[in-house]
């Protein structure tokens, strides 16, 4: 079991939005997730339509009538998705607890009851350096601090590694810092220009997924919604689903790609690798289908070369954009490779390496497409 903190005490840098999403994504790829709500503005609450009037207060304060057990308050989200619920009340355990001796541990008292009980557990910290996100960091292994391409951000970053450097001195609890860039606009030269200052600066810390803005994150969270399940094919739900992939990839852990929206439910994916050879319709088949359809299917085979991945996937207009074991590519010594059986005309596809979305560099046929970034063009002709 992991316990990752999310914090940056700058607002307006996408923490709750990385909280919210990065839990639901980590859900969807077969991981038991907890999201714990520490902000007293419980917004990670309001945004996902959770109304309870019971939150951590009701677990740490000693003069609350309403004492409960944190599993007494967990609400499920979705399968694989639980959320610990926050109110105004929160905020006063600070001044609460203030002269009571070992007040930094009281969430790591409080978490040890359920930590059996799920992969990873993330907390979306208060956006403040102040008791509750102190007992924050002290209960996890990991901080994830969202950052917006600007220099207060950066600043606010060497704040957070000086809290995190004092409770590895003082409380002899080290914590691992990675920085997630948030809200990145691609249509801006500012800010690939900050982009590189952060790379120079947090070397080591970066992650390499990127989320960047798009409307669609702001629409889920007012439907009440993550966006995975908000709409699966926007860039926000990418580049969410490519972060879990990159931490399930450290912390060297599988996912399983499933993903459930209003619009469209699937069956849970197969964890067993893919049978390529379904995708390779013989000369007897490709007759039943012609007789059947008028059409014909041509086996496409997709290829890249890429040594140091440890997952590739190829997917795009020809099955919807979706992810799963049928679209998984084979390795032979570093060179990954996928056959479709795909009918004539022209298909956009990306490559998804380590869960970090790529155009195929093999092919100069390609075009800009509305998230800013680049899809390869492939034509299939009968």
């Amino acid at each position: 079991m992991k316990i990752i903190s999310i914090a940056n005490q700058k607002g307006g840098c996408g923490k709750t939005t990385t909280a919210i999403n990065l839990a639901s994504t980590m859900g969807v790829n077969g991981q038991k997730t907890l999201l714990i709500d520490l902000d007293p503005q419980a917004h990670a609450t309001l945004g996902l339509n959770v109304d309870d009037q019971n939150s951590l207060y009701n677990c740490i304060s000693k003069l609350t009538p309403h004492k409960l057990k944190i599993k007494d308050i967990i609400k499920k989200v979705t399968n694989n998705f639980d959320i610990v619920p926050s109110n105004v009340l929160v905020g006063t355990l600070e001044q609460e607890l203030a002269d009571e001796i070992g007040r930094e541990l009281k969430l790591t008292e409080v978490i040890g009851e359920i930590k059996d009980l799920y992969d990873y557990i993330l907390i979306d910290c208060p956006p403040s350096l102040g008791f509750l996100t102190v007992n924050a960091i002290r209960a996890s292994d990991e901080i994830i601090i969202p950052v917006e391409t600007s220099r207060f951000s950066m600043q606010g970053v060497d704040h957070l590694m000086d809290i995190a450097n004092l409770i590895r001195e003082r409380l002899n609890h080290p914590v691992k810092a990675s920085v997630l860039i948030t809200m990145f606009d691609s249509r801006l030269r500012h800010s690939f220009t900050m982009l590189g200052k952060m790379k120079e600066k947090f070397s080591g810390m970066l992650f390499d997924t990127i989320v960047h803005i798009n409307v669609k994150l702001k629409e889920a969270a007012v439907m009440g919604e993550a966006v995975i399940r908000y709409d699966k094919y926007c860039r926000g739900a990418k580049d969410y689903m490519g972060l879990a992939r990159e931490i399930l990839t450290i912390d060297g852990r599988q996912g399983i790609p499933e993903v459930k929206t209003r619009a469209a439910i699937k069956k849970p994916a197969v964890e067993a690798a893919a049978d390529t050879s379904a995708y390779e319709p013989s000369e007897r088949m490709q007759e039943l289908i012609h007789k059947e359809t008028g059409e014909f299917t041509a086996s496409t085979a997709f290829v890249l070369k890429a040594p140091q991945a440890k997952s590739v996937y190829v997917t795009g207009s020809f099955n919807d954009w979706s992810l799963d074991e049928s679209c998984r590519m084979s390795n032979n010594e570093g060179t990954w490779t996928l056959k479709v059986a795909l009918k004539p005309g022209t298909y956009k596809y990306q490559f998804i390496v380590d869960g970090k979305w790529q155009e195929d560099p093999a092919n100069t046929s390609m075009e800009r497409n509305s998230f800013g970034d680049i899809n390869s063009l492939i034509e299939v002709k009968a």
